[in-house]
């Protein structure tokens, strides 16, 4: 059985500011790449690590993380994590290149906090509720997540690069003010089992690492990330290997971002409904599978190839909100949800970062078209993980 745990009048607009907070800091660096060159003299051949090192991070800190939920409680180890956050922020405003790379590296620890931690609250505190709290949760993070980029070179092609970053940094510092009134709500992992007032038990099962649905809902977030940040690394390259221009590669990659924003909404508000997880599932089949078929046919045909990115955004976006989903509605309690969650982010994230180099390295030796078919492939593979998750109602079964 689940209980509703009391938590703060605070705790939405916290959550919704932790999602923002766990992109902004990260997708706002490609737009002050040509900025950091520039003053900083950042070597091309580093700049690529300002999105790898957060994804690592994840990967490393998110058993990690699960684990310091249930010692100290999820409330106060998300704290914890977003002083590290805004410490790293505010450490790349130091015009150094190890300013910059320690701040990021603080980052991307600080940010998996809410990764991690933040299905485990909705699962805690909205259980009756959840659809709602993790549309609020995924559409918070996904749209600014998006737009991080864009707004981050408007700002900087005003500003100076210190003043830019210390601007987009502020809502760290917001959102360390929000969530203390969340601290006195702090709970931690039972250490005996307990039974409730009609008699059932509360107890947590086991390790989530020796059940294999657990796997499969790790394979399923794993492969989600794997191509989608793929996709999103090479998919300019492709567009202009296609004959189109860079400015329409960039925008049509931009479309993609976009489009799958009401997936964000969609996938948690039908999650209630067997017929609805299902119908999301064939979005992620359907979207990834004909998305990346049509970009293969679609040669220098703009509207083809924009078809395509609009089926791959909606594909993308339903997988990462479905993953979510799964993390809340395949478990029991909120500490085996961080747990699952940060099993699946563990080695999700490990893929989203060595996917890129693989597919970069591929697409050198073997050309674009066998990689885009390894990427059906893939995509077929998360769909029918999908497919096997949807057939059990929790990771225990």
């Amino acid at each position: 059985m689940t209980t509703t745990h009391q938590h703060s009048r605070y705790l939405t607009l916290g959550m919704m500011l932790a999602a923002t907070n766990m992109r902004l800091p990260i997708t706002m660096m490609p737009g002050l790449i040509s900025s950091l060159k520039r003053t900083l003299g950042l070597p091309s051949s580093m700049a690529g690590l300002l999105t790898t090192i957060p994804l690592l991070t994840f990967a490393i800190m998110s058993p990690l993380i699960a684990h310091w939920g249930r010692r100290f409680g999820n409330e106060l180890t998300i704290y914890v994590m977003l002083i590290f956050l805004a410490v790293g922020s505010y450490l790349r405003v130091i015009p150094t290149i190890a300013a910059l790379f320690i701040g990021t590296l603080l980052v991307g620890i600080g940010a998996d906090g809410g990764n991690v931690l933040i299905p485990a609250i909705i699962k805690d505190n909205f259980p009756t509720k959840i659809p709602v709290a993790t549309s609020q949760y995924t559409l918070s993070m996904l749209l600014v997540g998006s737009l991080g980029t864009g707004l981050s070179g408007v700002l900087a092609a005003h500003w100076s690069l210190p003043l830019t970053m210390a601007v987009l940094s502020v809502i760290g510092l917001i959102n360390l003010v929000v969530w203390l009134p969340n601290l006195k709500y702090n709970h931690r992992a039972p250490t005996v089992t307990m039974t409730a007032s009609d008699g059932q038990s509360t107890a947590t099962h086991g390790s989530v690492w020796r059940r294999p649905l657990a796997w499969v809902v790790t394979a399923f977030f794993g492969l989600q990330a794997l191509v989608y940040y793929s996709l999103l690394t090479w998919l300019p390259t492709v567009f202009v290997a296609h004959g189109f221009s860079l400015i329409v590669a960039g925008n049509l990659v931009t479309v993609m971002q976009l489009s799958g924003l009401p997936m964000s909404y969609l996938v948690p508000a039908t999650s209630g409904h067997r017929r609805g997880v299902w119908a999301m599932i064939m979005v992620v089949g359907v979207g990834f599978i004909a998305g990346i078929g049509g970009i293969l046919l679609s040669g220098t045909n703009f509207w083809v190839a924009a078809l395509s990115c609009v089926l791959l955004g909606l594909g993308s976006r339903a997988a990462f909100s479905l993953a979510v989903v799964f993390f809340t509605q395949k478990t029991t309690n909120g500490f085996e949800t961080a747990d699952l969650s940060g099993m699946a982010q563990s080695a999700g994230y490990l893929l989203a970062a060595v996917g890129p180099v693989l597919f970069g390295w591929l697409g050198g030796q073997l050309g674009w078209g066998p990689v885009l078919w390894l990427a059906i492939i893939l995509s077929a593979l998360l769909a029918l993980s999908g497919s096997i998750i949807f057939q059990h109602a929790t990771i225990y079964e």
